[in-house]
């Protein structure tokens, strides 16, 4: 079951969470993505329920923070939150079943590898799961909900790590640099050595280098 999506800025970013609570949900958990748009590399989803008593300082949109900065937090995060779970969905997924949907699998296999069952979601954008816990979608949620803002660092940090052990199989891509995106210098090495393992073929920029043979 799905609520209509909030269209005015939430006061604080505890809003939806206290919200929820007051419509008396007890395990509520927010849910994000990362690696969407890159050409290389999973999506990785992340479901966090914070402590209801506790906030954590600093929690916010992973895109608006310092790496050094989401490190912290991933670490607090971890640390300080009722439950963490991830979910992720590899290139090969993502060429079979389309990014959307691999997005959408990693979310569900993030809330299902939560140690607690949420009573309530709150989602990140406007696309629901497929699961029968009760779910809110929220635009722009990772600026909006302190539980999605939460979710966008695990899931960024995690990706970004998985990126760096990628990079040790497959130096001459760069992928410690620009973690799959499609910088300029990842465009030169794909035009040079074609595709590796990692690659998205379906996506704009390596399908047209699918011929090319792989380091």
């Amino acid at each position: 079951m799905q609520d209509s999506l909030f269209s005015t800025p939430a006061p604080d970013l505890y809003h939806f969470e206290l919200l929820a609570r007051r419509q008396g949900s007890l395990i509520i958990a927010g849910i994000d993505e990362a690696g969407r748009g890159p050409l290389a590399g999973p999506v990785v989803a992340a479901a966090v329920v914070l402590h209801p008593e506790q906030r954590i300082d600093g929690v916010y949109d992973s895109k608006q923070l310092t790496e050094k900065r989401r490190e912290q937090l991933f670490e607090l995060i971890t640390n300080q939150a009722l439950a963490v779970g991830t979910g992720l969905a590899d290139a090969a997924t993502v060429d079979r079943i389309n990014i959307l949907q691999a997005t959408r699998q990693a979310m569900l296999e993030a809330v299902q590898s939560l140690p607690v069952t949420p009573d309530h979601l709150l989602i990140d954008g406007i696309t629901t799961i497929a699961t029968r816990l009760h779910q809110q979608t929220i635009k722009q949620g990772d600026s909006r909900s302190a539980s999605i803002a939460a979710a966008s660092i695990i899931a960024k940090v995690t990706r970004d790590r998985v990126m760096l052990e990628y990079d040790r199989l497959y130096p001459a891509y760069g992928f410690a640099r620009h973690k799959g995106y499609g910088s300029a210098a990842h465009f030169a090495a794909l035009q040079q050595h074609g595709p590796c393992p990692i690659h998205r073929l379906t996506f704009a920029g390596v399908k047209e280098q699918k011929k090319q043979p792989t380091p």
